[in-house]
């Protein structure tokens, strides 16, 4: 009994953080994020109530002993992926607000005197 409690719970959890990652902005981030999310809470639900298969993939498909070990490695793996993908996103922002800086900083400079904004014709 307590086993279906906790599965009823954590298939809540799932569905509640899906539906917060559907809010986002701009198309195609939104169906791939949508994707990503409809795959998340496949895993999630197939994970929460039938944790044994992962066990038998994980034996039998990738040579690794325990399912939780699979799941693991798994997680390191797109963690990883994660922090280079956010990392690289901050440096090309980065960028971006630096040339942005720059443009606006020459726009708004004290022009040289001695120059015409408008010479004669």
């Amino acid at each position: 009994m307590k086993l279906v409690v906790v599965q009823v719970l954590l298939i809540a959890v799932v569905f509640v953080v899906a539906a917060r990652l559907f809010r986002s902005r701009g198309a195609r981030a939104q169906a791939i994020r949508r994707l990503g999310v409809i795959a998340f809470v496949a895993f999630a639900v197939v994970s929460i109530l039938f944790p044994d298969v992962w066990t038998r993939i994980a034996q039998d498909f990738f040579g690794v002993g325990r399912g939780t070990d699979l799941v693991l490695y798994s997680l390191v793996v797109a963690f990883l992926s994660f922090t280079v993908t956010t990392y690289l996103r901050f440096r090309d922002l980065e960028t971006r607000y630096t040339r942005l800086a720059r443009r606006i900083a020459l726009s708004e400079s004290p022009r040289p005197s001695g120059t015409d904004e408008n010479p004669p014709s």
